[in-house]
């Protein structure tokens, strides 16, 4: 007879290897062909809504690990609360305005100024489609379930009537208005930018200490004294109006060679080191109050420099005598506006220098630094010129400097409803809490928002000028603009002149003729995506505003989330969002940031292609992405490997589970042994910590839960000894049931619990179920944490067990490795104890061997009494022999049992008995 034909060993057709690159594409076509986001919002209609909106990615290349770090931890969020109790729909949308889809088309060789900026939109709303085909079927390679075929667009006709309602609606508080103010403005994108489109770099400026003659000095100074400025900016000497001093400060005047300079008290040593003045004395100290509305000569021009108080000025680098041009600066323009400066801006859109910066027209900005500095030396006003590498404010698109430039802009105020802001931050919910303090400082310090852009792709403002230059924004004219972009869309704003664009019949008294003019200007693109509450979660049946979850990078704080809360506290007065989380950015297995000039990036789609789309997911499962996360093939390499365990261990729970029928053959919990309601307890209490840290959004915790649960609890204990009884007893036999019973409800609920993390495996598990009815488990709800009798007891009692069970495998594997015994099965073990162990193991009614996976086990006596050659391992002693006996040919046990029944001479009489009973024709 031929034993091993009767030893019940694991059958599954479920495969070993993944082979997930293969795999994957063809479990994504079926949930398209079976359409499963249809089926889960069908099934889930009537529940309580959870609305987690989707911050849009700029329509524009291949995704990237950052973009496939958002949309899957999206994923997690959605999937888990459609199967915890809540109505989770995901509409995914896309930012498809703004600069770099024009820059695209340039780089593609579309000469924009040989046709009309109509013409031109109608080339980047094609582009900006083509790349949203390009990252959906990207983003459905990831595993993201969402309504795909209905997203959100914010070129689309509806899209962009809604955002024109929102600018309607601020513009009806007061919170619109044009005026002439600094911005940062990009000679490179010549166009104004928002905060959220800068980023700082470091660049190589000259540093200048220049001095400003007085002309009258309201006999505080005597003519002639010279007040000291300092800059980096020489370029913006032209545009000086005034010197800024702080009133409380104290300033002295300083005797160099007779001459006299003034600078603060506090920078007298710093600027006598920098300009060289070795020799000199103070003559005099004066407050800074003092010093107001002195008049001072510009040093390259007949013109005034006027001395002004400012609460801006500080004795943290400088002179403590702040150059001041209202053109070029914020702080500049405001205490400027005080004392009725001109706002002198004479730089042009290019960053030319203009006629009003006499002598220095038609020189770039930044090439004009040099002869301003030579020019100020020949005039003597010149006191000192180095070069510092400072942090300086970029254009996060071209990579170029910017510059702070006075023009005719349109501005949000922020001003006007700033408390209604912070206290909509502070009603929010912020993970990490820190998020909270961030964005109430940039809402509490930032200036008014620059909404207005000179560019062609984008939702144009929609104003009407009359003939008089006044402005047109009208309930009215705004409801028709909105209708007509609803019907339309943007571009006619761009095809029609602006008498068509009015309402029928349209009359203002500033336009008798009836002639009217449009504003040519676009919205910032922040304004757009920032309307989504009102154009989407508003607008969409199946969800609402506001939504309980934003979820983005941390650099929203300055762009999606701001700009939200901007026009959503605007429209509604309440946040647009109930919650935030923010998670950092994905960087190299060094913590380098991803370039291509370093070699180090990490492309989504080509770990999917090698490794597959669960990977990726279990990656970002694992990180702790709160915090900037790192990638690497080697991280990534570390993450397949406990991938391949759990695969392992649902493939194992399949094998054992072939002849296991769930409804006929299943054991109820109060009849099972101790060792089996222990593993149901530990089940039990993986269900309560996974649910727990879905809810609060720790994945890792999840990863690790689940990870530890199939190699400890399983693979290391329970599966380890449940061999000897599933595959030698007899099919129906009661241990053997009743530890099916247990492996059943680890792999439904392993399943089940894994599924929005490993989506694509966890449905492929699923298929290979005996007794399920849902054709997905994304058709299921999460497992529920269960009162279970005697729970902590159980587990005081098995996990000093557990302990036990370490010290005996210890003592294992040292008698293997001085080669007492070969496999644990040939080893007889005795164990010395104390009391509290010796009452351990009386407690327990299971067969103390086959959970040590001995052949032999006896308590030999107390641990006093324990031979010499005892290993002593904690409070006990343990002796490893060898096990007598011969070994058993179907189940490797020693025994001197082998041989007892003359039928079966090689078999031990338990194996011997099950052959009989269940293998009779067998010959």
């Amino acid at each position: 007879m031929e034993y091993k034909e009767t030893l019940l060993m694991p059958k599954t057709e479920f495969p070993m290897r993944g082979n997930l690159p293969k795999r994957e594409p063809n479990r994504q076509a079926k949930w398209e062909e079976m359409n499963i986001y249809e089926k889960v919002q069908e099934r889930t209609k009537g529940r309580p809504l959870f609305v987690l909106h989707d911050g849009p990615p700029y329509a524009n290349g291949n995704i990237h690990m950052g973009h496939a770090l958002n949309k899957i931890l999206k994923d997690f969020i959605v999937r888990y609360k459609s199967m915890s109790g809540y109505h989770a729909p995901y509409v995914p949308g896309w930012d498809t305005h703004g600069l770099p889809i024009e820059q695209a088309l340039t780089n593609k060789g579309v000469k924009r100024k040989e046709m009309t900026v109509a013409e031109f939109r109608k080339l980047c709303e094609k582009y900006a489609y083509e790349q949203i085909d390009n990252q959906r079927v990207q983003f459905k390679q990831l595993g993201v379930r969402g309504d795909w075929e209905n997203p959100y667009i914010t070129l689309k006709p509806e899209y962009e009537a809604e955002q024109i309602k929102v600018f309607g609606q601020m513009a009806n508080k007061g919170y619109i208005y044009k005026g002439k103010k600094p911005v940062y403005w990009s000679p490179s994108s010549e166009s104004a930018l928002a905060e959220a489109e800068i980023e700082y770099q470091d660049k190589r400026s000259p540093s200048i200490y220049v001095s400003f003659a007085v002309k009258e000095g309201n006999g505080v100074l005597e003519e002639g004294t010279k007040i000291v400025i300092w800059t980096t900016t020489p370029w913006t000497i032209p545009a000086n109006l005034a010197i800024a001093v702080h009133q409380d400060l104290s300033y002295v005047v300083v005797n160099v060679n007779n001459e006299k300079f003034v600078v603060a008290e506090d920078l007298l040593e710093d600027v006598a080191e920098v300009v060289e003045w070795e020799d000199y004395s103070v003559e005099k100290t004066v407050k800074g109050a003092d010093l107001e509305r002195i008049v001072a000569k510009h040093p390259l021009y007949e013109r005034d420099s006027l001395v002004i108080l400012g609460d801006h000025v500080t004795t943290d680098s400088g002179t403590g005598c702040v150059h001041t041009a209202p053109g070029h600066g914020e702080d500049d323009f405001i205490v400027g506006k005080q004392y009725g400066l001109d706002v002198l801006c004479p730089v042009d859109e290019k960053g030319i220098m203009t006629s009003e910066a006499p002598g220095f027209e038609g020189e770039f900005y930044d090439k004009a630094n040099k002869p301003i500095t030579q020019k100020l030396e020949e005039v003597g006003a010149l006191l000192k010129l180095n070069f510092i590498t400072h942090s300086y404010p970029h254009d996060w698109r071209t990579k170029k400097p910017i510059i702070f430039r006075a023009t005719a802009q349109w501005f949000a105020s922020i001003d006007k409803f700033r408390d209604e802001l912070l206290k909509a931050v502070q009603d929010t919910k912020w993970v990490p809490s820190w998020g909270e303090t961030r964005l109430y400082n940039m809402v509490r310090d930032r200036g008014d928002w620059c909404i207005s852009r000179q560019r062609a792709w984008g939702v144009p403002i929609p104003v009407f000028y009359a003939e008089n230059g006044e402005e047109i924004i009208t309930e009215e004219t705004i409801e028709h603009v909105s209708k007509l972009f609803r019907e339309h869309g943007s571009n006619i704003w761009f095809e029609k002149e602006a008498v068509d664009l009015l309402p029928e019949g349209f009359t203002h008294e500033g336009s008798p003729n009836g002639k009217f003019t449009k504003e040519e200007d676009i919205m910032d693109v922040w304004f757009d995506s920032g309307s989504s509450h009102q154009a989407v979660l508003e607008q969409r049946e199946d969800l609402a505003r506001p939504a309980d979850l934003y979820l983005e990078g941390s650099d929203q704080y300055r762009g999606w989330f701001n700009s939200s809360l901007t026009t959503g506290v605007a429209v509604t007065g309440k946040a647009p969002y109930k919650g935030v989380l923010s998670h950092g950015f994905a960087l190299d297995g060094q913590g380098r940031k991803m370039s291509k000039s370093l070699g180090n990036v990490v492309v989504p789609e080509k770990v999917m292609k090698q490794l597959g789309a669960d990977i990726l997911r279990l990656w970002v499962a694992s990180v702790d992405f709160q915090a900037d996360v790192r990638v690497s093939d080697a991280i990534l390499k570390q993450v397949a490997e406990v991938y391949r365990k759990i695969r392992n261990t649902y493939r194992f729970l399949l094998g054992n589970l072939s002849d296991f029928d769930p409804t006929a053959d299943a054991i109820d919990y109060d009849q099972l042994r101790e060792v089996d309601q222990f593993m149901l307890v530990r089940l039990n209490d993986l269900v309560k910590s996974v649910n727990n840290a879905y809810d609060r959004y720790e994945f890792a915790s999840i990863y690790h839960a689940v990870n530890n649960f199939c190699t400890l609890d399983l693979s290391s204990f329970y599966l380890d000894f449940a061999k000897d009884v599933l595959y030698i007893e007899s099919k129906n036999n009661f241990e053997r049931r009743a530890m099916q019973t247990v492996l059943y409800e680890s792999l439904v609920t392993l399943t089940k619990l894994m599924s929005p993390i490993l989506s694509h495996t966890a449905d492929e598990v699923w298929e290979h179920i005996a007794g399920v009815k849902e054709e997905s488990a994304q058709l299921t709800d999460m497992p529920k944490y269960q009162e279970l009798p005697h729970a902590e007891e159980l587990k005081n009692k098995w996990g000093a067990f557990l302990n036990l069970r370490d010290d005996v495998l210890k003592a294992l594997e040292e008698a293997r490795n001085e080669k007492v015994i070969g496999k644990s099965l040939t080893a007889k073990v005795s164990l010395y104890v104390n009391d509290d162990t010796k009452q351990l193991l009386d407690s327990i009614s299971e067969d103390l061997k086959q959970l040590f996976i001995v052949s032999a086990f006896e308590v030999g006596g107390k641990v006093e009494n324990a031979p010499e050659n005892a290993l002593k391992l904690g409070p006990n002693a343990i002796v490893v022999e060898k096990a007598e006996g011969e070994t058993c040919e179907r189940c490797w046990v020693v025994t001197e049992t082998v041989g007892e029944d003359s039928d079966h001479p090689t078999l031990c009489t338990r194996c011997a008995s099950v052959v009989k009973e269940s293998y009779s024709h067998l010959s």
